[in-house]
């Protein structure tokens, strides 16, 4: 029941979370009709439609459900599944705000769905954790410490050495320190979930330090990607830095969570092979979506015997004979002598 929970938890974040894009979309285009100050020209107008502040009432309830999702199913199976919200705001942009979606959109559409149901299928029964307590001592286990130790060393590394020397010509600079620290801040809202379903089943969550640290860490943890993604948008395309991030920031979540949660410790080989699949297809999917997003796909690059028009032309070439060169000669020559 909780697996069920979880699960329905993230779809319908990504439903949510997707629909909001499109809503404030809406939002601007209907001030730009109306001749006001753009948002990104400084104006504030947007603050006046409603489409806007449904969008961002969207996005919200999205992001709790996404947050709650994280205390009833594995963090390697919430995440992935946050891929559908670009699916999601890809399908809807097409039919609401007549933004093309060419043939690669849409084959990225299709391979992110069936990656998601594979994963869905396959996902990882983590190790019961159920109360502050327990996840205290998940915090304590020496494997975490050094994945959290190595994360942040990197991270400062990152940040202090590479990031003056490469991070305005290398996307991966930045988009790496937002993926490792992301990991940190799942781990941070899975833990902050568990205190919240004890808040509400009546225990005295709010006396207990582990639950404020939690808090603590994960505001420091979202600031600091906030801080570091922008920059690597206002560096790079979001073509490049999207699909980069998703499969960095998911690779990264997934570690985190197979050592501190322990969730691919009990799976069989083929439930193995199928997540890590899984995974795969949706990053194809996404890649195929966003990096060839603004490229044109015209009949003309279709194969000649898929070309609207040119079918007949190309079964008509198919069944005409081909004479080698010595008949084609021989017979022009036999054609001259009976002349």
């Amino acid at each position: 029941a909780g697996f069920g929970a979880g699960l329905g938890l993230a779809l319908a974040s990504s439903v949510f979370i997707g629909g909001s894009f499109v809503l404030k979309k809406k939002g601007l285009l209907r001030l730009c009709g109306r001749g006001r100050a753009r948002a990104g020209q400084g104006g504030h107008a947007y603050l006046r439609e409603w489409l806007w502040w449904a969008g961002l009432l969207c996005m919200g309830v999205g992001e709790a459900a996404n947050f709650a999702a994280y205390a009833f199913a594995p963090a390697t199976l919430v995440t992935p599944l946050g891929a559908l919200s670009v699916l999601v705001s890809a399908v809807l942009s097409s039919i609401f705000l007549n933004e093309q979606l060419n043939l690669h959109g849409k084959i990225g559409c299709i391979l992110s769905i069936l990656g998601s149901t594979v994963m869905v299928i396959h996902a990882p029964q983590e190790e019961e954790v159920s109360s502050l307590e327990s996840m205290a001592e998940k915090l304590k286990d020496p494997g975490f410490i050094v994945f959290a130790v190595c994360v942040l060393v990197s991270s400062l590394l990152l940040i202090f050495v590479a990031g003056p020397r490469y991070g305005q010509s290398n996307v991966l600079v930045y988009v790496l320190v937002c993926s490792a620290i992301g990991s940190l801040s799942v781990s941070c809202v899975k833990g902050l979930g568990i205190a919240l379903k004890e808040l509400f089943s009546g225990k005295p969550v709010l006396k207990e330090p582990l639950g404020w640290v939690l808090l603590v860490c994960l505001v420091i943890c979202i600031s600091i990607q906030i801080n570091y993604l922008n920059k690597a948008l206002d560096i790079f395309n979001t073509s490049v830095v999207t699909p980069i991030y998703y499969v960095l920031f998911t690779t990264a979540v997934m570690m985190c969570s197979a050592i501190l949660f322990k969730e691919w410790q009990h799976m069989v080989l083929d439930n193995i092979i199928g997540s890590i699949s899984g995974f795969l297809t949706i990053v194809s999917g996404i890649f195929l979506l966003h990096a060839f997003r603004d490229m044109p796909f015209t009949p003309n690059l279709l194969p000649l015997f898929l070309q609207p028009g040119r079918a007949d032309r190309h079964q008509f070439c198919q069944h005409q004979p081909l004479l080698p060169s010595e008949d084609k000669g021989s017979q022009s020559a036999e054609e001259e002598e009976e002349e």
